[in-house]
């Protein structure tokens, strides 16, 4: 039974969640049924009690009036209204028995048994039982009255007995409908509970089948366990899928570029096969060299930059010193921009702290100071400021170069774009592309404006906080 309730609930999990909620609610259930029928059979006891003692204190009170025949017209009369049933009644002891009334019945009950309060006022309670199994059994209370007479009143509890017999026949009733019910309920419960698991479960299925992670899982009550999780998978996707999509970008930028340095490649290789001067020989395998160089680096920079757009690139961030770390870059250039005429101005403050990766941000600084002289004519000037803007660090790179066309101006950002103006000068045109993947990485953003004639301005802006994401 158990297997098929297994196989229909369609696994170990659910089965499991089924069967604890149909334990659940079957033993809370008998639980509250329980206690309904021992609260049921101490309010029945207590009623008759309080049906016993009435008459007893009414048939003392007719008994004290008019004696033994005041005490059977008010037998009588109780009898005839039917209201307290067939009762037993006795005045006086074992020895000197003055009334005695009860059914031809209940000949069998041992009255020896009953108790004999000593004191006036004094009462007590006794049970008789015949011993026979399913006879009556009589309650019997006894009261010690003023005079010294013993006066005893007593009452079947068949009627009590018979109704707690039917609420027992109609509890096990309930018991099946509750076990029915609670299977029934657990299965429901559990088929309803499971459907976002169900929905996560086919989602990666497909995935798996197709190979495609542009399925997503529907997520169907935000905010809850099960939500959050499929939630959580939806953004593990993403996150795949940005990781694929900047991969093959990268290899189709690296397919499409390579062709031109793998045809000089074999150009240059052709040539020296075809010489034998030593000389054309060493220069070809210097080209040759100067080429493999300008792969790597390419390709390098390819997946660095892959590598923050799809945020697997390692950030390892710490407080650095800006002033510092401008001024490290800055050396690095002094002697170039002096070879071109140009001049290097710093205004950082020298108290810029800020959390970031030092490695990758100087990489920045010196992409964007590595365009700077490249495109500034001699006798030009290259600008480097800091500052703290509310919860940013900006920092700004300003040229007097030659400036980048309106048209040009949103497209340096792209992978291995060239503008007409720099098509002349050698480089990859991955370097701008770098810079805003390292920033955006750092959680910041780049932005660029530019005057053609007169120079171009690219403003970082960092978290003061550092990155907004966890990396290693």
């Amino acid at each position: 039974m158990f297997s098929r309730w297994r196989e229909r609930l369609g696994g170990t999990m659910r089965f499991r969640l089924a069967w604890w909620y149909a334990l659940i609610f079957v033993v809370s259930s008998a639980m509250i049924v329980a206690l309904t029928y021992v609260l049921l059979a101490a309010a029945l006891r207590q009623y008759d009690h309080q049906i016993i003692q009435t008459t007893l204190v009414e048939f003392a009170t007719a008994y004290a009036r008019g004696g033994v025949t005041g005490l059977s017209r008010e037998i009588q009369r109780t009898q005839s209204s039917g209201a307290a049933g067939p009762l037993f009644v006795r005045v006086g002891g074992r020895q000197n028995v003055v009334f005695l009334s009860m059914p031809e019945g209940w000949r069998g009950f041992d009255l020896s048994q009953l108790s004999e309060p000593g004191l006036a006022g004094e009462q007590s309670w006794a049970t008789l039982d015949t011993g026979v199994p399913g006879a009556e059994v009589l309650e019997v209370a006894s009261v010690r009255l003023g005079d010294g007479t013993l006066f005893q009143v007593g009452r079947s509890t068949a009627r009590r007995t018979d109704l707690l017999q039917r609420f027992r026949r109609l509890l096990l009733v309930d018991a099946a409908t509750i076990i029915l019910v609670g299977l029934v309920g657990g299965a429901m419960l559990t088929w309803s509970a499971m459907q976002p698991v169900r929905a996560l479960t086919e989602t990666v299925r497909g995935i798996m089948r197709t190979g495609r992670t542009s399925a997503r899982v529907p997520v169907q009550e935000p905010g809850d366990a099960l939500g959050d999780l499929s939630a959580l998978v939806n953004a593990m996707l993403d996150r795949i899928d940005a990781v694929v999509s900047g991969m093959r970008g990268a290899l189709d930028n690296v397919a499409h570029d390579l062709r031109t340095p793998m045809a000089r490649l074999r150009g240059t290789a052709e040539s020296a096969l075809a010489s034998e001067d030593p000389e054309t020989l060493r220069g070809a395998l210097a080209d040759c060299l100067e080429e493999s160089d300008r792969i790597m680096a390419m390709l390098s920079t390819l997946m660095d930059i892959s590598e923050a757009e799809t945020g697997t690139m390692a950030i390892r961030s710490e407080p650095t010193d800006i002033a510092s770390l401008v001024q490290q870059t800055v050396e690095l250039y002094e002697d170039l921009a002096e070879e071109h005429g140009l001049t290097i101005g710093v205004d950082t403050p020298a108290d810029l702290v800020v959390p970031l990766d030092r490695n990758r941000m100087r990489q920045v600084l010196a992409n964007l100071l590595d365009n700077a002289v490249k495109y500034t004519p001699g006798g030009g000037s290259i600008a480097i400021s800091a500052r703290s803007d509310a919860e940013w660090a900006v920092i700004a790179v300003t040229d007097t170069g030659v400036g980048i066309p309106a048209d040009e101006l949103p497209h340096i950002w792209d992978r291995l774009y060239r503008g007409d103006k720099s098509r002349s000068t050698r480089g990859l045109g991955l370097g701008l592309s770098l810079v805003r993947a390292i920033v955006e990485a750092h959680g910041g953003r780049v932005e660029a404006t530019s005057t053609p004639g007169a120079g171009s301005r690219f403003e970082l802006r960092l978290p003061a906080g550092g990155p907004n994401i966890s990396r290693l």
